[in-house]
């Protein structure tokens, strides 16, 4: 376990954290956030058990299904980009107040969709918001917590989106046994998701701007007040303190956030070069193949519809357990070993599955309980190990000036990655099968560890003021 530099080093001898009200309060923070990632978790995994009835029903073949399921994704790579530049002009609370609003309309208009095409542009509107989502609600929490807990807070929103995700499973599971039977079951599951939509609504108009949004517009008595709320007094104070000195030094140039100054700094350039392929390695994993077609696969290995609707829970649990698990860790392992450690076992559990897929032929009544169980490991190292502290990363390695920029490009690229497996993973799993779709996948994780080792910087242990001042320096890439 790799040892971060000390809080008395790098960050300027502020007060130490303590325990109180204002813990609480930042903890329902976080929870009614979090929201924002349980809906971009249900929109994301609905569709694994709503395709086939859906399908039937609206006479979907195998590229209109690739289209469905992919309109959000593609979506979502806009959503991520607007979303980043909207929550740094007017506020990370404000977009995600709009984002609550979309993700309710675009809800509406897959339930109550006639044909093809009207599905199609709920899903983009959903996407929109998940993308809007993916970005906005990871730098509100960063920006909001405490450096010292800053992963276990962050991370967070990655558990809400996998309890998301595993909702729609056994939302799927639960409707597809009882009333599969039914026309339009698929509307029943897709309209769920109107009720955490209204959650996030009502709960994000009683919770505070992130206090580094308004210090960096000059409203420091908003921002104390803020920190105040979560904050014991002093830490408060000392704090905004550290805020404004960055502000007042900040790498990134004043006003609004274009890309061509972000470009024109060789070291802004390195950050952003680092953040969208951490995004686009994590995506490329396969993990969202098993998170859209997970049920597709297991009907592959060798269980019938019924079956694989109800197996295909399993990876959902040991996502939550795993993302649980990482919470826990996020704190105490630098976020480079954990990196390196979850795309070390989840190319391992590729390979194991490629080979697994010929030694068991089809047929064999153990393969498809061994194929399941490989499965399972991989999504619980993927979600222990990388899933968290991707979008912790994510949220921690830009300055303040060009962080929803900054996050919004990685992002994008992140979801453009996810959008092209999305779309051609039917394709791939009818082409070549399990085994080479996970065979390719091991090939794609091998480079991933390459770049991981020789680009990451760690952040661990460090305000995001402390790291914004080592990418002015160059310093934070020396260290590596």
């Amino acid at each position: 376990m790799a040892i971060a530099p000390s809080s008395a080093d790098s960050e300027a001898g502020l007060p130490p954290l303590t325990g109180g009200p204002h813990r609480a309060r930042l903890g329902v923070i976080s929870i009614v956030a979090c929201f924002g990632g349980l809906l971009f978790g249900y929109d994301t995994g609905v569709i694994n058990g709503a395709l086939q009835p859906m399908s039937a029903e609206l006479g979907l073949e195998a590229l209109t299904e690739g289209i469905v399921t992919s309109s959000l994704v593609f979506a979502a790579a806009f959503g991520a980009l607007l979303g980043g530049r909207v929550s740094d002009g007017v506020g990370r609370r404000s977009t995600l107040i709009a984002l609550a609003v979309l993700f309710f309309i675009g809800t509406l208009v897959v339930a109550l969709a006639p044909g093809f095409a009207a599905v199609v542009v709920g899903r983009v509107l959903l996407g929109l918001a998940v993308g809007g989502a993916s970005t906005v609600v990871p730098v509100y929490l960063a920006e909001l917590a405490p450096f010292e807990i800053r992963g276990s807070i962050s991370g967070r929103n990655e558990v809400a989106i996998v309890s998301g995700q595993l909702a729609a499973f056994v939302v799927n599971a639960v409707l597809g046994s009882t009333l599969g039977h039914v026309d339009g079951v698929w509307r029943i599951m897709f309209a769920v998701c109107a009720l955490p939509a209204i959650a996030l609504f009502v709960g994000m108009l009683r919770m505070p701007e992130s206090p580094r949004w308004l210090a960096e517009r000059g409203r420091r008595d908003e921002a104390l007040a803020v920190l105040r709320s979560v904050r014991a007094g002093e830490r408060a104070e000392a704090e905004l303190e550290h805020i404004e000195a960055r502000v007042a030094a900040g790498v990134a140039p004043r006003g609004r956030a274009r890309l061509r100054p972000l470009l024109a700094n060789r070291w802004l350039r390195r950050v952003l070069l680092v953040g969208i392929g951490v995004g686009v390695a994590q995506q490329l994993t396969g993990i969202n193949a098993i998170m859209y077609y997970g049920t597709a696969v297991l009907e592959e290995s060798g269980f019938d519809r019924s079956a694989a609707l109800i197996a295909n829970i399993t990876p959902g649990i040991i996502a939550v357990v795993g993302g649980l698990v990482a919470l826990r860790l996020m704190d105490r392992i630098d976020r480079r070993t954990t990196l390196l450690t979850g795309f070390a076992l989840t190319t391992l559990c590729h390979a194991l599955i490629g080979i697994a897929s010929i030694a068991l032929e089809p047929g064999d009544p153990i393969r498809p309980f061994v194929l399941l169980a490989l499965v399972v490991a991989f999504v619980g190292a993927m979600q222990t190990f990388l899933n968290v502290a991707t979008w912790v990363y994510l949220s921690e390695i830009f300055p303040l000036r060009v962080r929803g920029l900054g996050i919004g490009i990685a992002v994008f690229a992140h979801w453009l990655a996810n959008g092209a497996l999305a779309l051609a993973f039917p394709s791939l799993l009818e082409a070549v099968g399990i085994t080479g779709a996970f065979f390719l996948f091991a090939a794609v994780g091998a480079l991933a560890l390459w770049f991981i080792a020789t680009n990451v910087f760690e952040t661990r242990g460090r305000s995001l003021e402390a790291l914004e001042a080592d990418i002015a320096s160059g310093e934070l890439f020396a260290r590596r």
